[in-house]
């Protein structure tokens, strides 16, 4: 495969940086959902779109006959952020939808954003770390330069969101630092990779799913699978962004072929298929760059889809500050006081990521020669069949 052209790389690179602000949270996707719907309107004619009753999106293309099953590019529309549950005076009382360890909070700036996309700032008062279904913090909205307590906006009130408060996104030294790289990075690669692939001959079977609040579940992923909305011969590829881990999955050296998370292995035989077509795209060009390593640190909807019988496997960004939370090590072991942080990946993982995709949508369906593991798989079939057969005849 061609290496993308500058113009190319250029307009990836600005849809990556205005997806990974848009403000989000589980349950309260409807931001990105906005900017899904507009850049859907640039491809009607082209694609056919559902929705199913908790916001789950399935996009096809409408030349896709059926005959060849979809192979499905997921990721999820959701980051852990902040839900406004009530605002008694100045206080803010919200609930935290998504994982991020407890030290994290109290003391840190938050922004509460409105449905015209008004701003306000808070700072965290407290955390009930106990409360369920999540967990409850309390936040005062912060004073003026001049000191005087800021007036209570007419807007703010129970639903809004509010997330970390950072300096706007941008990238820097091959890096893009921005409020949320997981998994709105991984949207922007699906929209440039599916953009790119909608007009390319024998790509008609390449699909998308995105889904809804997975930070606190997968919970969107199990509707779609449980009620069978999803074809069940389609292929699963979930997008995802993984915490790295610099001395097994280090940033910068590829997007993965991640194999498994700590719920399960995904499907093997898909994991494995794709695999050789990567492998055998960095030989063919020594520019691409990937990974393939089990990432058993966190959770990942192949598993719930493969729970529910359908072919899965992911490919994932390695990802620094997991959730926001700057040196997760480090303040575990009381040697840091937590702070919070942009999310950052590389902007040559981010192509790399495109790039498999491409790679998997042309090569899907071809037939490979057969690995050693189909080939033990067909040779132990084999000897049962024949130790069976001996023990009938005489």
């Amino acid at each position: 495969m061609m290496m993308p052209t500058p113009e190319i790389r250029a307009a990836r690179e600005a849809l990556l940086l205005e997806v990974t602000q848009i403000p989000t949270a589980a349950g309260h996707e409807s931001a990105v959902m906005a900017f899904i719907d507009r850049w859907l309107a640039e491809h009607a004619s082209a694609v056919t779109t559902q929705r199913d009753d908790v916001g789950n999106y399935l996009i096809t293309q409408r030349r896709h006959g059926g005959a060849t099953p979809l192979l499905i590019i997921t990721a999820h529309l959701d980051h852990p952020a902040f839900v406004v549950t009530a605002v008694h005076g100045r206080t803010i009382h919200a609930a935290f939808r998504g994982g991020v360890n407890d030290p994290y909070f109290v003391g840190a700036d938050i922004e509460i954003i409105g449905p015209k996309d008004e701003r306000a700032q808070a700072i965290i008062a407290t955390l009930t770390a106990d409360a369920k279904p999540f967990k409850e913090i309390t936040a005062e909205l912060t004073t003026t330069t001049s000191g005087s307590p800021p007036a209570l906006p007419a807007w703010l009130a129970a639903g809004c969101i509010a997330r970390w408060k950072f300096p706007s996104a941008e990238i820097r030294d091959g890096l893009i630092h921005t409020d949320a790289c997981d998994d709105l990075a991984a949207v922007a690669a699906a929209l440039c990779a599916f953009g790119e692939l909608l007009h390319t001959e024998q790509c008609e079977h390449v699909g998308l799913l995105f889904t809804v609040a997975e930070e606190v579940g997968f919970m969107g992923a199990i509707h779609a699978a449980r009620n069978a909305w999803i074809p069940k011969d389609a292929r699963l590829l979930c997008l995802e962004n993984s915490r790295s881990f610099p001395n097994d999955s280090p940033i910068g050296a590829g997007a993965i072929c991640r194999v498994g998370d700590r719920i399960s292995v995904f499907s093997p035989s898909l994991t494995n298929h794709l695999a050789h077509l990567f492998s055998a795209e960095s030989k063919q060009n020594p520019a691409f760059k990937w990974q393939r390593k089990l990432m058993a640190g966190g959770g990942c909807e192949a598993s719930a889809f493969a729970c529910y019988g359908y072919q899965s496997t992911c490919i994932c960004l390695p990802l620094g500050n997991y959730h926001n939370m700057v040196d997760i090590d480090g303040v575990a072991a009381g040697a840091q006081p937590a702070r919070v942080g942009r999310e950052f990946v590389s902007i040559d993982d981010y192509h790399s990521m495109i790039t498999m995709l491409h790679v998997a949508a042309r090569g899907i369906d071809a037939t490979l020669p057969e690995s050693t593991e189909q080939l033990m798989e067909r040779l132990y079939a084999e000897r049962s069949f024949v130790l069976t057969k001996s023990r009938r005849d005489p």
